[in-house]
This record gives structure tokens, C-alpha cells and sequence, in this order.
């Protein structure tokens, strides 16, 4: 299915999983992997076909800063280092990195080759960089812009290398020894700011490592089918079924792979949004004709949260009520089902990572231990087909299954649902104002969404700006998350000839990439008074609509 794959070394950079994320989207299959790791895997047999080193927040000269030995240069894979990861290999094979009294932070304009002043060498010298020959540079624009965010800087390349670019103060923003395929950049080609910067990427990963590039969805469905039909044979696995984008993409996958001896349950809490419930019913339920238990838990979930408006309780009430149902229903499916060996979880690549699970080969299986909170006593084994994927590609596995795009790229739910978007105390007359005002919202943003869709000819769901076929950007952007919350506000208004004293809905609308950061969607007027109009007019109990213009940081996407 893919070639030996890319390590991407992480010296704790906040990138990392971008870095990975933009090297899968090249159709390259690549792990995140500690440096702290990477000697024993390599003595163990493992040999990545290239690696890149992350940027970090250390320099080379601190005591204890993360760092590698010389004679994993000589290994003969090629590396290409970002930031941190181009000044390391420069200090540690003899190069010189220092911290100038001039740093460089955002976007910056990068030209090609030495500038013997800035370096401060000889202009012959500075006239032997191969500036037309960097494979890393091919087919790319001499006219550049780049995102640099760095205090040290490579002031002397090592032995072998040439300079390949440079920026007004910075003397080395690119560096290479073609011959052992060292390549280090200063600036950052993992983010968008850095327009051509996927493209040196694939640079490197087809001209320089060999990479195949058939790192693709529909091949990993295939082999994942495969995988989980030969771990399961015929016995039976349990999988809780959110309705959510993981679980539902990992119980389609499973069942197309074992059939009726998948069994799901799906516990409505009485908090999703508005026909959540019958949609996973129609959809997972008889459209793929997977078993799937019900329980409608609505009544006993309100009563744990009557009276309580801390958010962390609300969480923690919710997150034990579903451990309890959950372990309850499953002992009932035991009884009637027989021994189920396995369970299920939408575990994806981000979760393995954070929990630091990243510096190990991804294990398809392994002995259950608490996942998630559930009982020890349930003593089932885990099966996680999506621990090797990032959300888009989950998207992409769903896809390629034929689950409907409006499922697939549906908006981001959180496991407490609307009752963390509901602030204070949780009450039926809430959920019903925050369900019918959400519901309108995506109806509009939909329509907003496919209208930019027909200007561009280009659908695009993450929030990023829309370009059609000949790459012309449009000055909107496609909504990435978009919800109302109730802020348990309530004020003055007159509707008719009445006064009336009703809630405030409020709607949170961003652009964004990967959630990580985002920025308050400019939505157009018109589209604004629709919403509004629309919900005060058909929504009982609210006058009054406000709209979120907070970026991330400071503020976070979801309220509470």
C-alpha cells in the first residue's frame, strides 16, 4: 500500500502534526516520531525512506537541548530540517549557529542564493551556491514569500553545504549537500503563509526521498478491510456509536470487514442537535444495515444535570452517565449476544500523538485498559482501523465507504453536546431554543457554502480561502464550524406592540485549517440579517441575536 513511509521527528515543535498533516496530503505515509526514539527504532531495523526534523523551542546551545549523534547523518537517509531542525544539523556537523540582535517573526521576502554582505564572505564564494540546481527549489518561483518565526540562525553552513537562499537578515534561510541529501530550511513550509510551500515539500518528498505517493484513501480502505476480517475472524465486536465523524467512519469500516458480527450502541443523552438522533438511525441504521442498539437515555441524563451550570461538572455528570449506560446495555448485549471480544473505538492519529503514543509503530489491536473511562471488568480487546489518521483523511476512508458528503464533513460535535453550548442550567425550553436556532444557522451557512461553490466551480470545507480551476481566490471564505450557543442572557424587546423579556442567541461562525487556530467568520450582511430574521421570527423565547467576533486565541471555538 505505501512506501517505507517519512518520519517526522518532533523536537517539540508546535507544527508537528501540520508537518504530517501536509505530507500525507502529498500521498506520502509519515509518522511523528520523539527524537528520543529514532536511534533505537533505526537499531532495531527500521529505516524510514527520509526524514524531517520539526522546528522546536530550544536552542542548540542549551544544556540538555534535544538533539541527535553526527553518525545519524552518515545513515544515508536523507533529512530535511525545518527551523530548530536546519540549525541542528547545521551546530551538530560543524556549522555555526548564532542569536543576532535581529529576529524575524511573520512573513518574509526570500531570495535565492548567498548575499555575501549579509553572509559576510567572500563574493566569489557566495557565487558558487547552485542556485538554479536545489532539487528542493525546482519548478518553484525565484519571486518568494515565506513564513519565518526563529531567534538563532545558521550564520556559517557546515562543511559540504552551500546556501541555496536568504532573506534581508537572515544569511542561511535555505541550506543543502545535495551529495548525502541534507537539505534545512529556515523558514516554515509546513504553513499556508508560505505559499509554495507544500510544493518544496513534495520536492523533497518525490525528487529527493523517492516517494511513491500512493499513500490514498481507497488503498487504505482496502487494506484495512483486509486487516480487520484476518485479527477477527468471525467473532464479534461491541462499538459505542456517537453519530460523530470517528465512530461512525470506524463502524462502517468494521462492518463492511465482519458483517452482523458488529453490534453498535447508540446512546441518545437526550443533547444532540435537532433530528441527530432519527439521522443515525436512517442512515447507519438501514441505509447500511448495521445492528445498532438504541437506548433512549434523554429523561435519565436531564435529571443527573438538573440545577448544575458549571461546565466541568456538566462534562464529568455526562461522561460517567454515559460509562454507566453504556456498561449497562453492553452486559444486557452480552447475555444475549454471547462473548464479544472486541471493542470498538474511533481512536484517529491526533489522539495517539497528544496522549504520547506517537514514538511506536501504530498497533492495530491491543489489550484494553480503561479506554476512555469504561470498566476494567468488560475485559475486551481494542480495535482502532483509524489510529493512523488524521480528520481529513477519516473524511476520506468515509468517502470512499459511500457514507453521504454532508455526514461525512459534517460540523464538529463534542461528546457533552449541546450542553456545553447551553451556559448555566440545562433545561428543556434551552435545548429546544439552541436545536431549532442551529438548525436554521446551518440551513443558511449550507446555502452560503454552496453559493460560494457555484462562483468557484471548487468546494471547500475547511475554512480556507476559495480558489476555482485557474487558482483566482475568491474574497470569502467557507465557514469551518459554525453553531448558536445560548449565553443565558436575557433582555428587553418589543415584538408586536409588547414588551417582551426573552433569551439572546448567540452564533460562533470561524474559518480555520485544523482547529488549532481560527479567526470569526466574515459572513456577508445579507446572509447575517437572514439569520437573524430567522431565528427571532421562528424560534420561541428569543429577541435577540449576537454574533461571536473572537479569534482563537484568545477566545476557544466551543463557549464552555
Amino acid at each position: 500500500m505505501t512506501d517505507n513511509g517519512i518520519w517526522v521527528v518532533d523536537f517539540g515543535g508546535q507544527y508537528n502534526q501540520l508537518i504530517a498533516r501536509r505530507v500525507r496530503e502529498a500521498h506520502v505515509y509519515c509518522e511523528i516520531v520523539p527524537y528520543e526514539k529514532c536511534m533505537a527504532r533505526l537499531d532495531g531495523g527500521e529505516l524510514p525512506l527520509g526524514v524531517i526534523f520539526t522546528g522546536g523551542p530550544s536552542s542548540v546551545y542549551e544544556e540538555g537541548a534535544p538533539g541527535l549523534p553526527a553518525s545519524f547523518f552518515e545513515l544515508g537517509i536523507p533529512v530535511l530540517g525545518i527551523c530548530y531542525g536546519a540549525q541542528l544539523m547545521a551546530h551538530t556537523l560543524g556549522g555555526k549557529v548564532v542569536s543576532p540582535d535581529y529576529k524575524e517573526y511573520g512573513r518574509v521576502a526570500l531570495y535565492a542564493g548567498i548575499d555575501p554582505v549579509i553572509a559576510g564572505i567572500d563574493p566569489v564564494i557566495a557565487g558558487a551556491a547552485p542556485q538554479s540546481k536545489s532539487a528542493l527549489f525546482s519548478g518553484i518561483s525565484d519571486t518568494l514569500q515565506c513564513w519565518m518565526s526563529h531567534t538563532d540562525y545558521i550564520a556559517e553552513p557546515p562543511a559540504g553545504f552551500v546556501v541555496t537562499s536568504h532573506t534581508e537578515n537572515c544569511p542561511t534561510a535555505s541550506l543543502e549537500d545535495p551529495v548525502r541529501r541534507l537539505y534545512g530550511v529556515q523558514f516554515h513550509p509546513e504553513v499556508h503563509h508560505t505559499p509554495f510551500g507544500q510544493e518544496l515539500l513534495k520536492n523533497f518528498l518525490y525528487k529527493v526521498c523517492g516517494a511513491a505517493g500512493d499513500w490514498t484513501m481507497a488503498n487504505f480502505a482496502k487494506q484495512k478491510v483486509s486487516e480487520i476480517r484476518e485479527i477477527v475472524g468471525d467473532r464479534k465486536v461491541l462499538c459505542a456509536l456517537s453519530g460523530g465523524v470517528d465512530s461512525s467512519v470506524a463502524a462502517v469500516l468494521v462492518h463492511e470487514a465482519i458483517g452482523d458480527n458488529l453490534t453498535c450502541i447508540f446512546v441518545d443523552h437526550g443533547l444532540l442537535r435537532k433530528d441527530e438522533g432519527e439521522q443515525v438511525m436512517e442512515v447507519y441504521g438501514r441505509q447500511f444495515n448495521m445492528k445498532i442498539h438504541r437506548v433512549n437515555a434523554a429523561e435519565r441524563f436531564l435529571s443527573k444535570l438538573a440545577g448544575v451550570d458549571d461546565p466541568e461538572k456538566k462534562r464529568k455528570i455526562i461522561g460517567a452517565e454515559f460509562i454507566a449506560v453504556f456498561d449497562e446495555e453492553s452486559k444486557k448485549l452480552f447475555a444475549s449476544e454471547g462473548d464479544i471480544e472486541f471493542l470498538l473505538q474511533g481512536t484517529i492519529y491526533p489522539d495517539v500523538v497528544e496522549s504520547g503514543g506517537g514514538g511506536g509503530k501504530a498497533a492495530v489491536i491491543k489489550s484494553h485498559h480503561n479506554v476512555g473511562g469504561l470498566p476494567d471488568d468488560m475485559n475486551l480487546k481494542l480495535l482502532e482501523p483509524l489510529r493512523l489518521l488524521f480528520k481529513d483523511e477519516v473524511r476520506g476512508v468515509g468517502e470512499e465507504l459511500g457514507i453521504a458528503p454532508e455526514l461525512v464533513w459534517r460540523q464538529p460535535f463534542p461528546g457533552p453536546g449541546l450542553a456545553i453550548r447551553c451556559l448555566g442550567e440545562i433545561t428543556e425550553e434551552k435545548l429546544f431554543i439552541i436545536r431549532e436556532s442551529d438548525a436554521i444557522l446551518r440551513e443558511e451557512i449550507d446555502k452560503y457554502n454552496e453559493g460560494l461553490f457555484a462562483k468557484t466551480g471548487k468546494r471547500n470545507y475547511g475554512g480556507d480561502y476559495v480558489s476555482d480551476a485557474g487558482g483566482n481566490v475568491s474574497s470569502e471564505r467557507a465557514v469551518w464550524q459554525y453553531f448558536t450557543v445560548l449565553p443565558n442572557i436575557r433582555s428587553v424587546g418589543v415584538m408586536g406592540d409588547a414588551r417582551t423579556y426573552d433569551y439572546a442567541v448567540g452564533i460562533r461562525a470561524v474559518t480555520s485549517v485544523d482547529g488549532m487556530t481560527s479567526d470569526w467568520a466574515r459572513l456577508p450582511y445579507e446572509v447575517l440579517e437572514t439569520l437573524s430574521n430567522r431565528i427571532v421570527n421562528e424560534v420561541d423565547g428569543v429577541n435577540r441575536v449576537l454574533y461571536d467576533l473572537t479569534s482563537k486565541p484568545p477566545g476557544t471555538i466551543e463557549w464552555e
